[in-house]
């Protein structure tokens, strides 16, 4: 089969399209042929070997797909050859087959494109968790994204205007900032041109943020824990800076905030039932049309 293979962490160079061996999937597992593929800013992370997971080189880059079952494990009881199927797995999906473990994949509902369900499991999962699960964001309370108009970005920009909460949007353009205007923003902030604690207590009336889904890391990640509302609770979800941040931990102490990890990748391996089922409800969601993944560019 043709698969892209990377052989050396941090050299595009070193990845090239190659004929390699069709994988071999264990008990648990499902062989997908492969009809879309994501890249995401994770996928280059890890390629540069930047990521805090570094897979054994060579390997098959590519985490989120979409496809058809081709072949199942024994041990496997949700899907069978042919169905529909998206999966979110930490490489191997940038071939024409792909292995990954039953309880990575969903079935994708009809009315939902290939192409769709690969945005979606991945970037709405995460916003699902971190929302839902770790921050328990609820109606009426004011979120912050960051990185707003990112896959992860828009689907909690999305999630979070699904639950009832009012959303501000982070951006570093004015493009951007129609973006996320576009997804129903109910207000934003352009943090290359404008003061960031300033808007925050603008919009805020000086009450503050009562959830922070933050992507950027540095200087933003602390600018926005000493924008927290009483009782807040502030997300770091990645770094797409570079940098990450330390923080001064009088901060969430004088104002009595939270600071949640949301990890999906490690969540979906530890507690696999409650991932699947969240993962049934963006699914759910996207059928219903009450989500609209965004894709650059095909």
């Amino acid at each position: 089969m043709k698969a892209v293979v990377c052989k050396t962490f941090g050299d595009l160079s070193q990845i090239g399209l190659e004929t390699v061996d069709e994988p071999i999937y264990g008990p648990d597992d499902v062989l997908i042929e492969v009809r879309v593929a994501t890249v995401s800013f994770m996928d280059w992370l890890m390629t540069d070997g930047g990521y805090q997971l570094k897979p054994h080189l060579p390997y098959i880059p590519g985490t989120d797909a979409a496809g058809l079952v081709k072949a199942v494990g024994k041990n496997v009881t949700r899907f069978r050859p042919g169905d529909r199927i998206a999966t979110s797995t930490w490489y191997g999906a940038y071939a024409e087959v792909m292995v990954a473990p039953e309880g990575s994949c969903s079935r994708i509902p009809e009315g939902v494109s290939d192409l769709d369900a690969a945005n979606i499991i991945y970037a709405y999962g995460s916003a699902h968790y971190g929302l839902i699960a770790r921050a328990q964001l609820k109606a009426g309370e004011t979120l912050l994204v960051t990185g707003a108009t990112g896959g992860v970005g828009l689907a909690a920009l999305e999630v979070g205007k699904l639950l009832g909460a009012k959303v501000i949007a982070g951006v570093g353009s004015e493009e951007k900032r129609k973006i996320a205007q576009s997804y129903g923003a109910d207000a934003t902030i352009n943090y290359t041109t404008e003061d960031l604690r300033a808007r925050i207590k603008d919009i805020t009336n000086g009450q503050g943020i009562d959830v922070g889904f933050e992507m950027i890391g540095g200087d933003v990640f602390e600018k926005l824990a000493r924008s927290m509302n009483w009782n807040g609770r502030l997300l770091p979800i990645g770094f797409a800076s570079g940098d990450i941040p330390s923080l001064p931990m009088n901060l969430p102490l004088v104002k009595n905030f939270s600071i949640v990890g949301s990890f999906v990748g490690a969540w979906w391996e530890k507690c696999n039932d409650e991932a699947i089922k969240a993962n049934d409800d963006v699914f759910k969601w996207a059928s219903e049309g009450k989500i609209h993944p965004k894709t650059d560019r095909v």
